[in-house]
């Protein structure tokens, strides 16, 4: 293991530095009094590192603990562990431009507030969303509530598709898989939560989307906003599939966006996501470098904390480029040695130069996994095996298990064995077809829970400690529910027709759909297009044309034609009844069609069947 110098202070001179003012208490309340963020819950991270954490996970936590109001350089605050992300502001001729407004609009109401409170009631004359993902967009009301004047809203090309897109396809099973890697339903403690490496947790609250007013296109573009100059640079498929990094050159300011934070960052997140590209990461890195490494005198995040002065900003930048070019270029140099992605997890170690900062530590990413990621990304789930090609799932695999293991008291019995040699590894897959096997078995439960949770104390990474964590809780009897709620109109207004449909089709129960078929049109009279849906073999699918006299309609009637505006086509989806619509030909079609639809889970288990 890399030697690492925990005399060094200089993340903790950093943290600290500019600081202001604390919101204090640092709990933040939705309206009908539900506490969304507790920031008071983490103060036993003033402690020494206990037996229950891994010290180097707990430094970091100590670090992203850090909260309050901050200043960044003349006219640029951030004001920090108020949720998972960080709210940067810079001040303007005439009021203050907001940066990454947070996950909750309650939290980034607070934040705001304890701005306003020490820099003036200055007016938000500007939003800038660095990136597609929730925790730089969902507190936008909280910024621009309803009936505020409109200002520039700035984000990245092709933001809205890609922001609204993840809670679309895959977004009930990520957010649910997001409960556990992020552990908000964990207690505080030292045995407990105490953290995520790239933040401490994501706040609870409602979670909204302004849209953006504007987008930038293309690298070295220049916009001026409230009499602030901002150079972008474009920045798509690194850390989100949408995302940019960007300049203030009157204040020598850099924003990296979630680019280059202080710690090890995802090629796949636990919660589920594309895999993203680490090769253009590195690219990109290289040429932030290239534009601005020269000019730079700060360079700050959408996490953690800023870094200043030139040299030490290229180093940063420099250590993150090299990070992610290393971990691509030789997962792939091993895998055309014929290595499988799990083997190569077990081989990939970085050059000791690299893994000693502080800033590549795997507190949020981590090497295992993200190795594994990018040899997914080139060559798949299947790793060439045919053992592996057709394989039982996981209950089928742990009954069998547990028959030749000569029952499922001898199976857990052997995995207690595992853990009591130090073998947690092993000794969690065989207590895992345990549970598999006898779902109800307390002993076999128990026995699992007590090595995810010692295999969560010695994790280094925040997200594999949740991980752990949570599914020891699961099992012990306590299943977290998903208290994120991102199903609001202002999010569904975002959506484009064919999300809409898309999400329809999603969530068809295909056998009992397999034989029925129903053609619909939509005709969404204020997007001026046309949809024609058919429902055949399981399988709902569409196309669109604008709508015009020769296009307004299909050859062959429709089942059912429908004419309607967006709001009303959301009103109907939601369950509001056709009424204000226009409506040609069975409505029984539609009630045919939603009583196909499948309802998700929420709440499902993750470590038991």
């Amino acid at each position: 293991m890399t030697d690492l110098d925990y005399a060094d202070r200089s993340d903790f001179e950093d943290a600290d530095r500019g600081f202001i003012a604390a919101l204090a208490p640092a709990v933040v309340r939705a309206e009908d009094g539900r506490v969304i963020w507790d920031g008071d819950a983490y103060a036993f991270l003033d402690e020494e590192c206990p037996d229950t954490a891994h010290p180097s996970l707990w430094r970091q936590s100590q670090l992203c603990n850090k909260q309050g109001l901050f200043e960044v350089t003349a006219g640029i605050y951030q004001v920090r562990n108020l949720d998972l992300s960080n709210m940067t502001l810079v001040e303007g001729d005439t009021g203050v431009i907001v940066i990454d407004p947070l996950i909750s609009a309650e939290t980034a109401a607070a934040a705001l507030a304890l701005y306003r409170e020490h820099r003036g009631d200055r007016p938000v004359t500007g939003l800038i969303y660095t990136h597609s993902h929730g925790d730089h967009f969902g507190g936008s009301r909280g910024i621009l509530p309803h009936g505020h004047a409109p200002v520039p809203v700035i984000a990245p090309a092709r933001f809205l598709e890609h922001a609204v897109a993840e809670n679309v396809y895959a977004g009930g099973a990520m957010t649910r898989r997001a409960v556990y890697m992020y552990g908000a339903e964990l207690a505080k403690g030292p045995a407990g939560h105490i953290g995520a490496g790239l933040g401490m947790t994501t706040s609870k609250g409602t979670v909204t989307l302004v849209p953006p007013t504007l987008d930038v296109t293309r690298t070295g573009q220049e916009e001026t906003v409230d009499g602030v100059r901002i150079v972008f640079q474009m920045t798509p498929d690194t850390e989100a599939p949408s995302e940019m990094n960007f300049y203030f050159p009157d204040r020598r300011a850099l924003c990296m966006a979630e680019n280059a934070t202080h710690n090890m960052h995802n090629i796949l997140t636990l919660r589920g996501a594309m895999v993203r590209d680490t090769r253009i990461w590195a690219h990109y890195l290289g040429e932030t470098i290239s534009l601005f490494g020269d000019k730079a005198e700060v360079a700050f995040a959408s996490h953690h904390w800023p870094t200043w002065g030139q040299d030490r900003i290229v180093e940063h930048l420099s250590g993150q480029r090299d990070m992610w070019a290393y971990l691509h270029d030789q997962t792939l140099r091993m895998a055309n040695q014929g290595l499988t992605g799990l083997e190569i997890a077990e081989r990939m170690e970085l050059p000791p130069a690299i893994a000693r900062r502080w800033a590549n530590r795997g507190y949020y990413g981590s090497v295992s996994h993200n190795a594994k990621a990018i040899y997914q990304r080139y060559m798949g789930w299947f790793d060439g095996n045919p053992a592996h090609l057709w394989e039982h799932p996981p209950v089928e695999q742990a009954k069998r298990f547990a028959a030749d293991y000569g029952g499922v008291p001898a199976l857990v019995a052997k995995g207690e064995e595992y853990a009591a040699s130090g073998d947690l590894r092993f000794a969690a897959t065989l207590l895992g077809h345990a549970v598999f096997a006898a779902p109800d078995d307390t002993a076999a439960k128990n026995a699992l829970a007590t090595v995810y949770e010692k295999l969560g104390y010695g994790a280094e990474n925040g997200p594999w400690r949740n991980f752990y964590l949570m599914g020891a809780q699961e099992l012990r009897g306590t299943i977290a529910h998903t208290p994120l709620d991102t199903t609001n109109p202002e999010m569904a207004m975002a959506l484009t027709v064919d999300m809409l449909i898309d999400s329809l089709a999603i969530r068809i129960d295909g056998p009992r759909a397999w034989d029925l078929t129903l053609t619909m049109t939509w005709n969404v009279t204020d997007e001026g297009r046309t949809w024609h849906l058919l429902l055949s073999n399981g399988a709902l699918t569409y196309r669109s044309a604008e709508t015009t006299p020769e296009t307004g309609g299909p050859v062959k009637a429709a089942d059912l034609t429908l004419t309607l505006t967006k709001p009303q086509l959301l009103g109907v989806l939601a369950g509001g009844g056709l009424e204000g619509v226009q409506v040609e030909g069975d409505t029984r079609v539609f009630a045919t069609l939603v009583g196909l639809l499948d309802t998700p889970d929420s709440d499902f288990a993750i470590v038991t069947p």
